[in-house]
């Protein structure tokens, strides 16, 4: 089972991630992208499907023609863990 970020250790972690902001009312990480249109979006949806499927960690997201939002949190941790902070810093070097 995978831990639960807390304290230094969270504020720490979190530090290494820029615009991700945290999830009012749950313990979760989120971030909005744009693009210039529906198929780099798309594009941007699927190399993050790719390494979220390789990492076992799949986020929630949602995508309206240019934007994409992304909510991340570890379930079985019942919240931010290093495996969402690991897959946020991917989903931000594919944007």
């Amino acid at each position: 089972m995978t831990a639960k970020l807390a304290g230094k250790a969270r504020s720490q972690a979190l530090a290494t991630i820029k615009g991700w902001k945290k999830v009012r009312g749950r313990d979760a990480i989120q971030k909005s992208f744009r693009f210039a249109d529906f198929n780099e979006a798309w594009g941007f949806m699927t190399r993050v499907a790719m390494a979220a499927e390789k990492a076992d960690h799949h986020p929630e997201w949602s995508n309206v023609y240019n934007k994409v939002e992304i909510v991340l949190s570890t379930h079985d941790a019942g919240g931010v863990s290093l495996k969402d902070v690991a897959l946020a810093r991917v989903i931000d070097a594919v944007a």
